[in-house]
């Protein structure tokens, strides 16, 4: 590999953005930079639980879970079998050998260490090449507005599976949060070809990233072009709620509504096939083609459309002026 090839980052929350990052890491390794929604993190039963971060760890060392998209393959309940006969809390799962992973996180950041370095510390444990980067190391937390009231984000999600009709979505502790140095020099790195947004839910995984200060104006900094995956397919997200949430906040649930959402800081947006005739209406440049990852195939197919299109803009940017987008 040649000292000056290129280096790209992603952007992603869970399941779904784990599933190209995987596809981009395949085909990247340590060119890759990862920069993972937190606002999903909370503490339970003392132990600091980070879904999105433990989901991209544990699919990109090839560990997770293959029916659900989180947890370990092979995972064991025995200790949550037994908090139940004790009657403690129940609804949100913790797996034996996931367990570990939050007793170990959580004795490291007592200690002093922050969340980016405990991340890279688990990436070294289990081989894994890319750079795996908190969006930020201080606490910032997805609030849900619904109908029932405010939930932190895990009591919607997980304890009260989506149910409630959602009103408004908010990010707690923004003032104080702010990018770590590693994802700012990520941004900045002069090998940067291309930021690809996973497909991941804009309003609950994406947009808790784009809400630290500073990171959206990192952003607007890079000369590569920045690309995003729509998360719909036929007005239908592959897993979680955000077509639902779409609906509940008023905004057409399909892809042109994404790409909508995105306005101002993408280059480009990549849809699947089957949306092919909203493509006429959305205004960055569309790159059409298969974006449900259901092998390992189909997401290194995905990585290498996502790759190859932001060679295109960049190349079509140079060729017009530096500027591709008026972020």
């Amino acid at each position: 590999m040649s000292a000056a090839s290129p280096h790209y980052v992603a952007l992603s929350g869970g399941v779904g953005g784990a599933k190209l990052s995987l596809g981009l890491a395949s085909l990247l390794a340590e060119r890759l930079s990862l920069i993972v929604n937190t606002g999903d993190d909370f503490e339970h039963l003392g132990l600091y639980v980070s879904p999105d971060l433990d989901t991209a760890l544990y699919t990109l060392a090839g560990v997770v879970n293959p029916v659900t998209g989180w947890g370990l393959s092979g995972e064991t309940w025995t200790f949550m079998a037994a908090l139940a006969k004790l009657g403690g809390p129940g609804w949100f799962k913790l797996g034996d050998g996931d367990l570990a992973t939050h007793v170990l996180r959580t004795e490291r950041l007592k200690s002093g260490a922050t969340l980016t370095a405990v991340c890279a510390e688990l990436a070294r444990h289990f081989s894994i090449a890319a750079r795996l980067l908190p969006m930020c190391d201080e606490p910032l937390r997805t609030l849900v507005e619904t109908d029932v009231g405010t939930l932190a984000f895990q009591d919607y999600f997980v304890r009260e599976q989506c149910r409630p009709r959602v009103r408004q979505i908010r990010f707690a502790g923004v003032p104080q949060a702010k990018p770590t140095a590693q994802v700012l020099a990520a941004l900045a790195n002069p090998l940067l070809a291309g930021i690809i947004i996973c497909p991941s839910n804009p309003y609950l995984s994406v947009d808790p990233i784009l809400a630290v200060p500073g990171l959206r104006a990192a952003l607007k900094r890079v000369g590569a072009p920045i690309v995003a995956v729509s998360p719909l397919i036929a007005g239908q997200a592959v897993k979680g709620p955000t077509a639902k949430i779409m609906a509940e906040l008023g905004v057409a649930a399909d892809s042109r509504s994404v790409a909508r959402y995105y306005a101002g800081l993408v280059d480009g947006f990549i849809i699947d096939a089957a949306d092919a005739g909203l493509a006429a209406d959305i205004a960055p440049p569309v790159k059409v083609t298969k974006t449900l990852m259901a092998t390992l195939d189909d997401k290194i197919a995905l990585a290498r459309t996502c790759l190859a299109f932001c060679g295109e803009l960049g190349a079509a940017g140079a060729a017009a002026g530096p500027v591709l987008t008026q972020r």
